[in-house]
């Protein structure tokens, strides 16, 4: 067996490459006729020749910082001499967009999937309980906490009862961005195929009134939606009384859903990532991107999210546009952000955390640079605003926060009916109503978080697999768990305290 060599050159113009393992001092990297000057810990950077103060560094063949200091051939590259700078990126807007060769219908995957009465299709059946605003958020946890259990085991075929909480919904203004964000939320998964359905609770004096909401998006109460308020049911005991009841009416209802075989195409995955590290880039996310090839091309949906970990490969996205308007709305966004950040004292470089730099990423332009392989390489098909429904199918971006679950929370919102969730550090996450997978980015975390990974990507980088075969197994664990089969998150109980929908604007 061939030894892999300890780096990994991205990009022939690149002039770092990436240490695949702990690389000891004065070491010798073959190919890049350099040695190591120190110590290189996994996933951090070394320098393939001299780069001057104020030269970019670049990994991917793109711009990921300057350097702060002269580096000679050989020096770990990281924090201590790579700073952000301005610098101009060419959006060229649809220049690489082209056809998509689609599989034919007879080809396509198939899933078990619940056929909704809109026509949407679920990958769960659940009943949800869900607060107009945080004063109605503990009733509405008492009601799940208190539902009979033994009530549920006489329909197995309901996955559960999950309320989902916020912390918003009042002590804001009633219109604007905030607001109009928080409904287009709720409205999203009052409507979720996930849901069987769902029973909205609020106080009743709040300012994201249940009545606004239903005039606003058309919602009629029925069998499997209802809603009431704890002032006029008369507080708190009465109203988890009578929610109880509800919820028991809506069983029956519920467990006539029944799976049945529809295309992938049916399926729409929400494309996040946490916990990254140096790997993220070059195993798990174009891994996924594949997979997200794969299902656009069967008229499946990918949508990626969060809108600061995509600053700096913006101009990779805009490339791929289908339309002009596409890549004009993610622009704005972007500038969006950029304004967002500087009113509140902060800036885009926030952004990587400790964890993240601990695995090797030095700048938010690297992360995100490696975050966008999570899309592929499809044409960018829409830009939604933040829990905006999707409209298109294929590759899809929504705006929002870099914050796993506030993006996740509009994902799900605008459609998501499952999630992939890269990780390198090893994030823990699980999400309801969408059942969440976790695609480790090396192996060695996988070995230690085994009980919380579902696929190891990492195999990748020691040679055993490709981002091919990889992209394919992560597809076909998609197909398997929206047709039932429990990811480890949800094997764990993981997911009813992940719904935050993103707050945005002046608490008053």
């Amino acid at each position: 067996m061939t030894v892999p060599s300890p780096t990994v050159r991205l990009n022939e113009v690149d002039n770092v490459v990436v240490a695949r393992r702990a690389i000891e001092a004065h070491v010798d990297i073959p190919g890049e006729n350099v040695r190591t000057a120190a110590a290189i810990p996994a996933g951090h950077k070394v320098a393939t020749r001299a780069i001057a103060r104020g030269e970019p560094v670049r990994r991917y063949g793109q711009i990921i910082g300057f350097a702060s200091a002269d580096i000679a051939a050989g020096d770990h590259v990281h924090v201590q001499n790579v700073e952000m700078q301005d610098f101009e990126r060419d959006y060229a807007i649809g220049q690489d967009a082209k056809p998509l060769a689609m599989v034919a219908e007879t080809d396509r995957d198939t899933f078990e999937g619940f056929v909704r009465p809109s026509g949407k299709v679920g990958t769960r059946n659940y009943i949800g309980i869900l607060s107009s605003v945080n004063c109605s958020a503990s009733v509405c946890k008492f009601i799940q906490q208190t539902f009979p259990k033994e009530m549920l085991a006489d329909f197995p075929g309901v996955d559960g009862v999950v309320a989902l909480t916020h912390s918003t919904g009042c002590g804001m203004a009633d219109r604007g961005e905030g607001f109009s964000a928080l409904q287009r939320t709720l409205w999203g998964y009052a409507r979720h195929p996930n849901f069987a359905g769902i029973l909205m609770i609020g106080l009743g004096c709040e300012v994201n009134q249940i009545d606004f909401l239903l005039e606003a998006y058309g919602i009629k109460r029925g069998e499997l939606f209802q809603h009431m308020t704890m002032q006029e049911t008369g507080g708190t005991r009465k109203t988890i009384e009578r929610a109880v009841g509800m919820i028991r009416e809506m069983l029956p209802h519920a467990a006539q859903a029944r799976r049945e075989r529809v295309h992938a195409s049916e399926l729409s995955v929400a494309l996040q990532c946490g916990g990254s590290d140096a790997y993220s880039g070059i195993t798990a996310n174009p891994a996924l991107g594949y997979a997200t090839d794969l299902l656009a091309a069967q008229g499946g949906t990918g949508i990626l999210a969060e809108t600061p970990e995509i600053y700096g490969a913006e101009h990779l996205l805009t490339r791929r546009a289908a339309k002009p308007e596409v890549a004009e709305k993610l622009i704005e966004r972007i500038k969006w952000w950029e304004h967002y950040t500087a009113s509140n004292g902060g800036e885009m470089n926030n952004n990587p955390s400790p964890g993240n730099k601990e695995g090797g990423l030095t700048t938010i332009l690297e992360k995100s640079l490696g975050a966008a392989a999570k899309g592929g390489t499809t044409n960018l098909n829409q830009v939604l605003r933040y829990a905006e429904p999707a409209t298109e199918r294929g590759f899809l971006f929504m705006d929002s926060p870099g914050y796993d679950p506030a993006s996740v929370t509009g994902q799900v919102a605008s459609g998501a009916n499952i999630v992939a969730f890269t990780t390198g550090r090893g994030s823990c996450f699980g999400y309801k109503p969408a059942p969440s997978i976790k695609l480790a980015t090396n192996t060695t975390m996988y070995e230690r978080m085994e009980e919380d990974m579902d696929i190891n990507c990492g195999d990748i980088l020691s040679g055993d697999a490709t981002i091919e075969s990889k992209g394919r197994e992560i597809l076909d664990l998609l197909l398997k768990v929206a047709s039932g089969e429990k990811s480890k998150s949800e094997a764990l109980g993981i997911g009813d305290h992940e719904f935050i929908p993103w707050q945005i604007g002046a608490v008053m």
